[in-house]
Order: structure tokens, then C-alpha cells, then sequence
């Protein structure tokens, strides 16, 4: 009896849960046969995320947007859409970024510098690529021109067809290649609708034709680039990069330094905003786009010890021209 009692003690404790996270993030499903679905995965990935921390493994996992969802659900509705450039293309590369021997900052943090926007979210579009090209060029442009201005994804996913495909997906450098041959949107007169859409040519210029002349890769483009090579990179200005997002430790990530977990198949564009180390593990500073219930408010630090979710195997960011602004 005493079993008995307990066990229903802890399935209103879960239905209570279950009912608090459906609140919270505005839940609501087809059918009862659909919510107890996804009030069963919600409470294996909770119960997935308690055993995780109780290894103290130096990161947390944690509920959110994603928690009521499998892996293969999951990889759908975070709009991992980034796509791998095999080669230049002809695309406007202006070379490589590589240490050249000089000091180190031990840590960079362009998000307090006030040099990248506030936290976006890409919606169940692919568009990853966009947030995360708009992120390298709105942080360029700050620190070339001193004024922060919050670029169109919308224009991007829209417009970039020749190097992109919109909501399926696309790249970061294919992305610098359609902006540096164009006037670029603010995103209050191109706003995003998380769809693909027609392209428009009426909007507000941020960024006129001129301002960015093309992007550098970190280190080799094929290759890829060394720890050295990306904090010197960083020391410049936020970087895009590509990583692999589609794992659990991924998708439940709350707090501290992602240091396992995830692979190196990238399939997700993101922001390097900076770099540091905390508690002697050194981290990479990663600005998502997936609005600030994900995450640290937004926020993930993956570990610079090893090339942890493929970091380094395709950074690129754009070099812009700040004598051209409006």
C-alpha cells in the first residue's frame, strides 16, 4: 500500500509539472491521445535531465520550449537549416584569419561590449543561417561604425536564393555573399515571419550597398581552424559558426560549459560572441536563436578544450566597410 501510495504521489506530481510547462509555454495539442504523448517524452526528458546533472559534468540540463518533444521532433522545430559550403563559389572571400603569434586577451565578451543584438528566435523555420549571418554583420558593423542596428533575417531568407534555400536552410558565407552585393533591411522595416516569403526591395537601409565587401573564413575554409586561430578571431569581432545541435544534451542545455554530448555533423548556424574560462575550463560564448526560454537566457557556452560540437570547422565573418554608412 505504502509502494502504492507513493507511486501516485509521484504521477500527480508529473501531471502537475507537465501542467505547469504546458502553461508556461503556451502548449496546446490536436487531441488527448497527442498531449499524453508528449506528456510521456516530456517526463523521460525530465527524468533524462535529472540524471545528467547528478553527474556534475559541469554543465546543467533543464526544461524548455523543447522538453515535450523527441529528438527526431525536436530537430524539426529548432530549424536546424545549416547547410555545409564545400567551396568558395566564387564568393567574395577576402582570405583566412590566422594567429599571428601576438598575445591572447584572456577573455573576450562582445555582448557586454554592447556589440551584438538582443536574443532572436528563429520559429520552426531552417533559417539559422540568416540569424546567425545578421549576427556577425549587425556586431561588424557596431564596432566598424559604432551604431548597433538590428538586421532583416526576412531579407535573407527571402532574397539569398541564389546561395541559400530560405526556410530549408542555407550557409553563413553563401549569406555575406548576397549582402555584399546589396542595400541590407532593418529588421522593424523587414520584419521576420518564420516562412519563406517574396522579396522585397522597399524597406529601410541599415547597411547600404558597399558595407560589407565580402567575409573571411577562421583558419582554413575546409579545413577548419585552431583555438588560437578563433580567439584571435574574436578578439576582431563576433564570428559565425556552425555546430551540431541535434543531441539532448543540446536541446535541454541550461547552464555552465557544454563539454560532451554533441557531435561534429554540423547542422546548426550560431553566433560566437566571445570567449573566457570559468572554474579553469576554457568556453566559447554562443549567442542562439532560439528566444530566451532556451538556454542561458538565450546563451550557451560550449567548451574551447576539443573542438566540442564542431566549433571550429567552419568559422567565417563578415569584413564590412563603415565609411559607406547612412
Amino acid at each position: 500500500m505504502v509502494r502504492a501510495a507513493i507511486f501516485a504521489s509521484a504521477v500527480v506530481l508529473a501531471s502537475a509539472d507537465f501542467e505547469e510547462f504546458k502553461n508556461r509555454y503556451g502548449k496546446v495539442y490536436n487531441s488527448d491521445d497527442v498531449e499524453s504523448e508528449h506528456q510521456a517524452t516530456y517526463e523521460a526528458n525530465m527524468q533524462n535531465v535529472e540524471a545528467v546533472n547528478a553527474q556534475n559534468l559541469g554543465f546543467q540540463l533543464g526544461e524548455n520550449q523543447f522538453s515535450d518533444l523527441t529528438q527526431d521532433q525536436y530537430r524539426v522545430a529548432a530549424g536546424l537549416g545549416f547547410i555545409a559550403t564545400s567551396s568558395f563559389d566564387g564568393m567574395p572571400h577576402l582570405g583566412e584569419h590566422v594567429h599571428d603569434g601576438s598575445p591572447l586577451a584572456d577573455s573576450v565578451n562582445w555582448v557586454t561590449a554592447g556589440a551584438v543584438t538582443p536574443i532572436k528566435d528563429q520559429g520552426q523555420c531552417g533559417s539559422c543561417w540568416a540569424f546567425s549571418t545578421t549576427g556577425s554583420t549587425e556586431s561588424a558593423w557596431q564596432i566598424g561604425s559604432g551604431s548597433l542596428k538590428s538586421l532583416s533575417e526576412q531579407q535573407l531568407v527571402d532574397c539569398a536564393t541564389a546561395t541559400s534555400n530560405g526556410c530549408q536552410g542555407g550557409s553563413m558565407a553563401g549569406a555575406i555573399q548576397y549582402e555584399s552585393g546589396v542595400d541590407m533591411a532593418t529588421e522593424a522595416s523587414y520584419p521576420y515571419k518564420a516562412a519563406d516569403g517574396t522579396c522585397k526591395t522597399s524597406f529601410t537601409t541599415a547597411i547600404p550597398q558597399g558595407g560589407i565587401t565580402g567575409y573571411k573564413s577562421v583558419g582554413n575554409f575546409l579545413f577548419g581552424a585552431s583555438v588560437a586561430n578563433m580567439q584571435s578571431a574574436l578578439m576582431t569581432q563576433p564570428v559565425s559558426i556552425a555546430i551540431q545541435a541535434d543531441q539532448s544534451s543540446f536541446q535541454s542545455y541550461k547552464s555552465g560549459i557544454l563539454s560532451s554530448g554533441c557531435g561534429t555533423q554540423l547542422d546548426h548556424g550560431v553566433l560566437a560572441a566571445g570567449y573566457g574560462t570559468e572554474d579553469g575550463q576554457g568556453y566559447w560564448l554562443v549567442k542562439n536563436s532560439w528566444g530566451t526560454s532556451w538556454g542561458d537566457a538565450g546563451y550557451i557556452k560550449i567548451s574551447s578544450s576539443t573542438d566540442v560540437c564542431g566549433v571550429l570547422k567552419q568559422p567565417v565573418y563578415p569584413q564590412v566597410s563603415a565609411s559607406v554608412a547612412v
